[in-house]
């Protein structure tokens, strides 16, 4: 027939390129084997997601506390591509809440109460995760790579983001663990590894000494605890300050829009205090479906990587934001005066008010006219994510009222209810409430070699001046 080339047919790839005949043919595995083999998957994804998200609020380190921001999301994008394989494969119900082995209960339990981050870092990154990664690669060694090819899919694209995981641990392993360290963590070490392997290890396939039982508790003796008080590294400086309200200085007209790019950077970076909030209402909301969880991990890695923005805008600009008091009350008090139902709902209620024409749409119109394109494009694809924020709001918080008004309404309370406790702080000696914008200013228009405008070195944002405005100055945006 004419347009054929079946006379080339034998040098094309054959089965859609996916194997070999030869792979095609091994026996590999069962679909039971399969579905178990890929419960353990998901079971270690889900405690990671749980193990990355619980340490967010308390870890100081700002590196850390955002990897774990992004590794929560990760791996809970790939627990729900896991369960939804195992939900194509006979397999009603799923019973994948199910523990699948004692053993990987404890390896989970002990890294997830590990007393230090020396210790976290060290079970996340040199022990269950590359174990994670061995089992994935052992899983695609052995299935039929034809027959099961929706679960190598899922397999591939989850060891591909794992690497980057791992990578990521092992610079912070050779940044936090020295040598005397290492040979500290030994006995734990073991006991992990002695735990993987009375189950089998990850993939439950692993040879188990006859009799062995699953080692005794060390760290997880004592039940995990949840820290809902937020803690930040050195470079943190006087975090109770409440003397600079950014969105003052932003709607005020008599400012340039390159001088408005400062605040907006502050303001992204101050959004740390969203992951630090947010850890607690998934830590402490149970039962809820999964897609939940990976929702609003979603949002959680979002704020995460907006405060990771204002870090680079600083670094654009050539201003060191350590010398900037970045202030973690709103994280502090949300966190530790209200119910996590009551903190989603303030989060709704502070995400809803960006929509209109003078939140986000307002802040990319000033970062277009100040002349640094980066602002731009950060503001750009900050305002796309809270549009996206909303909408997960709408889904997990407003369908509970039925209604947009009576939940704005009930957010509105909630957040009216927190104590801001500045003047407490004040006379407590935690903070001045200091001025520190004209210093940033100064050190900004340096860097532009430009005069700064008297007006705007001049702008009084201090404590005393803004006791009307003190519920805009500690919400985040």
């Amino acid at each position: 027939m004419p347009g054929t080339s079946e006379g080339n047919s034998t040098r094309l790839p054959p089965l859609a390129g996916i194997c070999s005949y030869e792979e095609a043919q091994r026996s590999g595995l069962s679909v039971d084997d399969c579905v178990a083999w890929m419960k353990r998957h998901h079971y270690l994804l889900v405690r990671l997601h749980e193990i990355f998200t619980a340490r967010i609020t308390a870890e100081p380190l700002f590196e850390l506390k955002t990897a774990f921001s992004l590794h929560a999301y990760l791996c809970a994008e790939h627990a729900s591509a896991f369960r939804q394989r195992v939900s194509e494969l006979r397999e009603p119900p799923l019973g994948l809440e199910v523990v699948p082995h004692p053993g990987l209960k404890l390896l989970c339990d002990e890294i997830l109460s590990a007393p230090t981050a020396t210790e976290l870092v060290h079970g996340l990154y040199d022990v269950v995760v590359p174990a994670l990664i061995a089992s994935l690669q052992e899983y695609q060694r052995t299935t039929n790579l034809l027959s099961d090819a929706p679960s190598v899919r899922v397999t591939r694209f989850c060891l591909l983001e794992l690497e980057d995981v791992r990578a990521f641990g092992t610079q912070a392993i050779a940044a936090l663990i020295d040598a005397p360290t290492r040979e500290r963590l030994v006995p734990w070490n073991q006991l992990l590894h002695d735990a993987m392997d009375v189950a089998g290890g990850i993939s439950g396939r692993g040879d188990v000494q006859e009799g062995a039982e699953v080692p005794a508790a060390q760290y997880s003796a004592t039940p995990y605890q949840y820290d809902p008080v937020p803690r930040r590294d050195s470079r943190f400086q006087d975090s109770y300050n409440g003397g600079v309200n950014p969105e003052a200085f932003l709607y005020d007209e008599r400012f340039l829009a390159r001088d408005k790019v400062l605040m907006m950077f502050y303001k992204r970076l101050r959004e740390i205090d969203v992951p630090e909030m947010m850890a607690s209402v998934l830590q402490q909301t149970p039962g809820k479906p999964w897609k939940y969880y990976r929702d609003m991990s979603r949002q959680l890695w979002d704020e995460a990587r907006h405060a990771l923005l204002g870090e680079v805008g600083f670094v654009h600009l050539g201003v060191d934001w350590s010398q900037i008091p970045i202030n973690f009350t709103w994280s502090l008090n949300l966190n530790t005066q209200l119910q996590p139902w009551e903190r989603h709902a303030v989060l709704f209620f502070i995400e809803q008010g960006l929509m209109p024409r003078t939140g986000k749409r307002f802040e990319w119109e000033v970062a277009q006219k100040s002349g640094i394109p980066l602002a731009a494009v950060f503001q750009d694809f900050d305002w796309a994510d809270e549009v996206l924020h909303a909408q997960i709001g709408r889904e997990w918080y407003v369908k509970e009222f039925g209604d947009l008004n009576e939940a704005m309404s009930y957010g509105d309370r909630c957040w009216s209810r927190v104590m801001s406790h500045w003047g407490e702080y004040l006379q407590s000696g935690l903070t001045g409430h200091l001025n520190w914008w004209p210093r940033l200013y100064e050190a900004a228009c340096q860097q532009w070699k430009v005069t700064p405008d008297p007006a705007a070195m001049a702008f009084d944002t201090t404590y005393e001046n803004t006791r009307a405005d003190l519920k805009d100055i500690s919400a985040s945006g």
